[in-house]
């Protein structure tokens, strides 16, 4: 443990003398302005690298972020679904931004891990930091990046859970299947790129059959979004409306992105996931705030909400994917992108730190400018990679 993070550390001192290098700081309501007008690719480049560095520097350090509630798993939990959505938007900001300081991140990070998973078989959580060995995997470490990925999939698929979709509070036995609508980023897309590595159609076949079993059960046809599990089904804001947690529905919106292009185009559950997404884009698009952010309870009155990066990261990244793939109409949804992405930039301390992050929940919380975590971090470097090659469009 002790190397692990002396290799990380030094890693972390790199990093900082890299970030000396860097222009100075612009204050983040100035970024705002000229970002909503004209996105340009090196102030895109110059903000994600500003966010990337310090909160790279703050993993290798070993420093655990402040107000996680108690009682949850350690949040600095190297295969815990905090750093995997971290890691996961960093690989996509490294291919991004050709910087070879986050590669080296990545790769020392999945070494030492053992590329393994979490401890818990079934559970989602402790799926997802697999999608950052399968980048791994193809970008020079081959196969032995998800020898152990595969092993523990197999033994799901010799015995797979059977268990109730229904949330139980008390006991949320159910977390051995998809049964909360923030594992359907975290796990699916490994399950499908397994399947595509390897030619093995059964990873894909119990994917999808899980992901359209969980949406069957949390989505909400008249509303054209997902409860977060069962237990919010009877669930209503302060004005009566149902509750819909802003980054509940972000992970899934993201999730779609990963999934999609892991499918061939032939597939009809390619076809039927395509039709999800544009659905919930349209149904995100008219939720989103004057100020650019998306509320943590999308149905409350924007009027009265507070700002919240991380389901508004995941929104504009999911958008802008979008758009970079032809699935969305620039004219239409790039006004929701910029304002989205200049709503970010102001959430960015000038060190670098990523503000108004609400901290770990199943539920939409109060959140303050100081507040962050990795998984909205993730978020915004995903977001940071498709504004990129948006700009080079």
């Amino acid at each position: 443990m002790t190397s692990r993070w002396l290799r990380f550390g030094s890693l972390a001192l790199a990093i900082i003398a890299g970030s000396a290098a860097l222009p100075a700081p612009v204050p983040a309501q100035a970024h705002a302005e000229r970002l909503v007008a004209t996105p340009g690719r090196a102030e895109i480049l110059a903000i994600g690298e500003r966010v990337a560095d310090y909160h790279v520097a703050q993993l290798a350090g070993g420093s655990a972020y402040p107000k996680v509630p108690t009682g949850n798993r350690n949040p600095i939990d190297p295969k815990g679904w905090e750093q995997g959505a971290f890691l996961i938007g960093l690989t996509t900001f490294a291919d991004a931004s050709g910087a070879p300081r986050y590669r080296q991140m990545i790769f020392e990070r999945g070494a030492a891990n053992g590329w393994t998973l979490g401890d818990r078989l079934y559970h989602a959580d402790d799926h997802m930091i697999g999608q950052t060995y399968f980048w791994a995997r193809s970008h020079g470490i081959g196969d032995a990046a998800i020898a152990d990925m595969r092993a523990r999939f197999d033994r799901i698929l010799a015995n797979p859970s059977r268990i109730d979709l229904k949330f139980d509070r008390e006991a949320p036995r159910c977390v051995d299947r998809w049964c909360w609508c923030d594992a359907l980023f975290m796990a699916p897309a490994a399950w499908l790129e397994m399947s595509r590595v390897t030619g093995d159609r059964r990873y894909r076949d119990f994917a999808m059959k899980e992901f359209w079993a969980v949406t069957a059960y949390l989505f909400d046809e008249s509303e054209g979004l997902y409860f977060r599990d069962s237990s919010f089904f009877a669930e209503r804001n302060a004005a009566g409306r149902k509750l819909f947690w802003s980054r509940g529905n972000g992970w899934v919106f993201a999730g779609l992105t990963r999934m999609i292009p892991l499918l061939d185009e032939r597939d009809p559950d390619r076809a039927r996931l395509i039709a999800l997404y544009t659905r919930m884009a349209a149904r995100l698009q008219g939720l989103q705030k004057l100020d650019g952010y998306w509320s943590p309870s999308l149905l409350d009155e924007p009027g009265a909400s507070v700002a919240e990066s991380s389901g508004t990261a995941f929104y504009v990244y999911g958008l802008t994917w979008g758009v970079n793939h032809g699935l969305l109409d620039r004219a239409a949804y790039e006004p929701n992108i910029r304002r989205g992405w200049a709503a970010l930039v102001r959430s960015v301390h000038p060190d670098g730190r990523l503000g108004w992050v609400q901290s770990i929940s199943d539920r939409p919380a109060a959140v303050t400018y100081d507040d962050t975590h990795d998984y909205g971090v993730g978020g915004f470097l995903l977001a940071s990679s498709e504004l990129l090659k948006l700009a080079d469009h």
